[in-house]
């Protein structure tokens, strides 16, 4: 997915749902803070979002620009409305959102997940396609890995999977998963 792409969706979501503002909480809330950012983190071609206000709305969204509508048959990529609680996030999160705001996204506003509370989602999910994600932001520089154990602080998890987070993140920083 191109940035673009994303400003696209984030239009026709605002015009779908009636609403100005959208939380992007997937991979590609990437492209908020690194508009070119590498191939390797932009594989996916949906956008996981919801309106900031009424994130009820996400269910109208999806079903007018999700996965197998005419809109994602036509462009190749979609939108998959989603709720706030899809996302483990750490505190403070709000303040950290990253604005895209463009002639293309219509008066429409994307308000993206910074790059370290994403990285922190995608930590707590642990898919592999979640773990490949991550790897790939340590890879290029994108995650420092002293602010992720900040955030992996302030976010509310059992003891646990704080834990496994923690592993996740250090296996990211060796030395041998960099130089990849």
């Amino acid at each position: 997915m191109r940035r673009s792409e994303l400003e696209h969706l984030i239009r026709a979501a605002g015009h779908i749902a009636g609403e100005r503002e959208f939380v992007i909480i997937g991979s590609q809330a990437i492209l908020g803070q690194f508009p070119d950012a590498p191939v390797a983190l932009l594989v996916s071609m949906k956008v996981d979002l919801y309106p900031l206000s009424r994130p009820g709305l996400a269910d109208k969204v999806d079903g007018a620009i999700g996965e197998g509508s005419a809109f994602h048959q036509t462009h190749g990529y979609y939108a998959q409305g989603v709720g706030p609680e899809t996302a483990t996030l750490p505190e403070g999160w709000r303040r950290r959102l990253v604005r895209i705001e463009s002639p293309n996204t219509g008066g429409c506003v994307g308000l993206c997940l910074e790059v370290h509370d994403l990285a922190i989602s995608k930590y707590v999910a642990g898919r592999e396609k979640d773990r490949e994600f991550t790897r790939e932001l340590a890879r290029h520089g994108m995650t420092d890995r002293k602010t992720l154990l900040k955030r992996l602080a302030v976010t509310k998890l059992s003891i646990a999977i704080s834990k496994l987070v923690r592993a996740r993140i250090a296996r990211d920083f060796q030395p041998s998963v960099r130089m990849r």
